[in-house]
């Protein structure tokens, strides 16, 4: 007889480990959000203090960034780079990041390498302050080798619609604040990787490049209080020399 089992899913594996995450995105819980983790979609409130409510959404993986936690065995902060990725293009627009939703597939479920990525997830969604309130796991043998796996990420951010940043009051004169960066972030990396030999990313250069991206948001939002914020923008691009993000930069 084929069941799941035979075919290289493990059911119960699974549920097991959607347990754990219901434990550890508790920890994010925001007073809005009015589900638990483990139903087929979740149930988010609009914050009170708005009077125009707009609702600002991003999604984004981590690309092959994946690739240097894979040679360094060190998945703990790969989730960190997942949660950034999509709300630092939130925030750029004023928005405050309130729920993320994470999708995580592999070939075969490692427990403990999973709850160390949900680990970074958690600790990502807590720096930006939203809510995890649910995503995927899925177990795809036929798809991915082994215990390869690949991530996406889903955030839904909200601003008051007379405070939404779109760059368009930016002129001559206006000051630029340049908020330093981490390194690349979680971009490039396909070209980054061929700059450097597998024994090398096994030390010091993937302990660097490990570095978790920085999550702007709880920065930019304090700037927003104090000053009038115009464009907020991400200096990104695929090369390692000349294209990488050293700065964020503020225009006020």
């Amino acid at each position: 007889m084929i069941d799941y089992k035979k075919s290289g899913v493990h059911i119960d594996r699974a549920n097991d480990f959607v347990k754990d995450i219901g434990r550890m995105a508790s920890s994010t819980r925001r007073k809005e959000v009015i589900c638990d983790i483990g139903g087929f979609s979740a149930l988010t409130s609009i914050p009170k203090k708005y009077k125009e409510p707009i609702l600002v959404s991003s999604t984004d993986g981590v690309g092959t960034k994946l690739k240097v936690a894979d040679v360094m065995n060190k998945h703990d902060t790969i989730g960190i780079d997942l949660v950034a990725m999509s709300v630092n293009d939130v925030v750029v627009t004023g928005a405050e990041p309130l729920l993320f939703l994470d999708y995580f597939a592999t070939g075969r479920l490692n427990s403990k390498k999973a709850a160390d990525i949900m680990k970074g997830i958690v600790t990502g969604c807590k720096q930006a302050g939203c809510a995890l309130v649910g995503g995927e796991t899925a177990e795809m043998p036929s798809m991915y080798k082994g215990e390869e796996y690949d991530l996406a990420g889903f955030c839904v951010g909200i601003v008051e619609k007379n405070k939404i940043i779109d760059g368009k009051s930016v002129n001559a004169g206006d000051m630029v604040i340049g908020i330093g960066s981490s390194g690349p972030h979680s971009n490039g990396f396909s070209l980054i990787r061929q700059l450097f030999t597998v024994s090398e990313l096994k030390g010091k250069f993937g302990r660097v490049l490990l570095t978790p991206t920085i999550i702007y948001v709880k920065m930019i939002l304090k700037l927003m209080e104090k000053v009038k914020v115009k464009s907020v923008a991400h200096i990104t691009g695929g090369g390692f020399y000349d294209n990488i993000p050293r700065v964020v930069p503020v225009f006020i």
